[in-house]
């Protein structure tokens, strides 16, 4: 059981060494299984990398390139804007 290099799971702990006996082998497979359910069952630290990653690519796009970055922000406030007012006027009728 491997885990590809470009997810961002620690790697070490779900890798099972090679050259074992077949217990120390069950062993190391059953741990490695459990440390995968374990970091794929880990959702606030998911959503952690993930809210991290955004903000890092938010960072680049705005000193690259400040104007869409900008304009997302805009249509960002727009957009949330509107929900709101559109919530508030739902509840209101």
């Amino acid at each position: 059981m491997t885990v590809t290099s470009h997810e961002s799971v620690s790697t070490s702990r779900t890798i099972v060494p090679e050259g074992l006996d077949a217990v120390a082998q069950a062993r190391a497979e059953l741990k490695a299984a459990l440390a995968a359910i374990e970091e794929k069952g880990n959702v606030p630290k998911r959503l952690g990398r993930t809210v991290d990653s955004w903000a890092e690519k938010g960072k680049r796009l705005a000193k690259e390139r400040p104007a869409a970055a900008l304009g997302l922000v805009v249509a960002g406030a727009v957009a949330v804007g509107l929900i709101v007012w559109g919530g508030v006027r739902l509840y209101t009728r």
